[in-house]
């Protein structure tokens, strides 16, 4: 399934195709239009299948189109990673996948 049949935002798309994605993994096909709903969504899949951008990509729309309405500030979205690896790695997914919505992130390990 192509990414614009889940509903995805331009922004998110143009990031997508600049990146070379094109089709949705089946755990993204799964989790991004119920995390779109705002539903919880409890997710497994096998490494390099695309869980990060499954999270991602919903959580990234859903802060896009919340400034656009609320001009909200501060802390909206909290990811938790189990190591500084992977929590870097997230991160890294984050500035890819948003770049051209202006949402801004970090990584914050110790």
């Amino acid at each position: 399934m192509s990414f614009e049949h889940l509903k995805l935002i331009e922004p998110l798309l143009k990031a997508l195709a600049s990146s070379g994605y094109s089709e949705a993994t089946p755990i993204q096909v799964q989790a991004i239009p119920a995390i779109l709903e705002k539903q919880d969504v409890l997710g497994c899949a096998l490494t390099g299948t695309g869980k990060t951008a499954a999270f991602a990509l919903p959580i990234i729309q859903i802060l896009y189109q919340q400034r656009l309405t609320n001009n909200t500030r501060g802390v909206r979205a909290l990811v938790l990673a189990p190591t500084r690896e992977l929590a870097i790695q997230v991160a890294d997914s984050f500035g890819k996948y948003g770049k051209h919505t202006g949402i801004r992130h970090t990584a914050i390990f110790g």
